[in-house]
């Protein structure tokens, strides 16, 4: 009960800072309410978005992965030298298929070392990074594509919604959006309805009582970080496909932004605590700093000062809010007189 009111109090809070902040751009700069700023904010949160649900799943597992953008462009990338070179139907759903079923092997490398070496995922996944990033440059290429194979090209000019601006600019709205917005709600249905998504949240909330009820940690592991790399590979595809080129050295440095997202969302670093509504709106409020940054005028490099402030801040918060919580109780150990087995707390999180 105190979680959810926690996450409710969290979520009221990011709506009336994105909504403040609408508030401060518009009266700075009156060209900010328009259609064009709503498609680019949409436009630039839907990759970020994708990344930021496997981003979640690892975090409320109590782990960090920092491999997510080398999974993505070397899923993204692989699948457009693998594609054929005609222009049919099908090609645009065979090249997210290729791109989920690389992503979500690159995923299961990173279970493997992670439940074979037990050694924290943040340590793993930094090394799993480089070896994706060198393989994918060494292996795969690293030939700059601007010229998608026929079936993409034509995919990547299906936009949704087209509007043009007073000053002539075409603002568009892809149809990528609507399969981004069925991961979200499959992803926020898994954490809420399903033996996965609260096996996820109690091992996240106490690993050792989540294995002493009986539940297998490492194949949950197995299991996000799978549906993690999928979602890496389907974002990188994603990415390539709103860029209309395939360059394997797209989205390096981008960790920071939805890392980022995720935290800002109230997602806890220690795992066993966050949603996707509230994931989503981290994304959207980094997108719309970062838009409102460039319509000020403001230098790019700052774009990444004001992420990197935010998130020193959201985790601050998070450290002070977590000293002020009384201590977990002490587990009984196995085997005790009373002969309870121990419970398995959800990590205070809700879906």
């Amino acid at each position: 009960m105190m979680a959810r009111g926690f996450h409710h109090r969290h979520e009221s809070l990011l709506v009336a800072l994105i909504a403040a902040l609408c508030v401060v751009v518009f009266a700075l700069n009156p060209a900010f309410w328009s259609a064009a700023t709503v498609f680019n904010v949409l436009r630039s949160s839907l990759v970020f978005a994708v990344f930021a649900l496997g981003v979640l799943l690892v975090m409320l597992s109590g782990g960090i992965d920092v491999s997510f953008m080398a999974i993505g462009v070397f899923a993204g990338y692989s699948s457009v030298l693998l594609l054929p070179a005609n222009d049919a139907p099908w090609v645009p759903l065979l090249a997210f298929g290729i791109a989920i079923g690389i992503g979500a092997l690159l995923g299961l490398v990173n279970a493997a070392v992670v439940n074979g070496t037990r050694m924290p995922t943040l340590i793993a996944t930094l090394g799993t990074q480089g070896i994706f990033r060198g393989g994918l440059l060494a292996y795969v290429g690293t030939r700059y594509i601007d010229n998608l194979p026929a079936g993409l090209h034509s995919f990547a000019q299906a936009d949704l919604v087209t509007t043009t601006s007073a000053n002539g600019t075409i603002a568009r709205l892809h149809g990528l959006i609507v399969p981004a917005a069925v991961l979200c709600a499959l992803t926020a249905w898994l954490l809420r309805s399903t033996m996965l998504g609260r096996g996820i949240y109690a091992v996240g909330g106490d690993e050792e009582s989540a294995r002493r009820a009986g539940l297998s940690v490492a194949r949950i592991r197995v299991a996000v970080f799978g549906l993690a790399g999928a979602l890496a590979g389907f974002a990188g595809l994603s990415q390539i496909t709103l860029a209309r080129q395939a360059n394997p050295f797209e989205l390096v440095g981008g960790e920071l932004d939805v890392l980022a997202a995720v935290v800002i969302g109230g997602a806890s670093i220690n795992g066993g605590r966050g949603s996707v509504r509230a994931t989503l709106l981290g994304v959207v409020l980094i997108a719309l700093i970062k838009n409102s940054l460039i319509l000020l005028g403001v230098p790019g490099a700052w774009q990444r000062a004001a992420v990197g402030l935010l998130l020193l801040v959201a985790v601050a918060i998070q450290a002070l809010g977590a000293a002020k919580r009384p201590p977990r109780p002490i587990l009984e150990p196995e085997g005790a007189a009373s002969g309870r087995a121990p419970s398995v707390p959800a990590g205070g999180g809700a879906p």
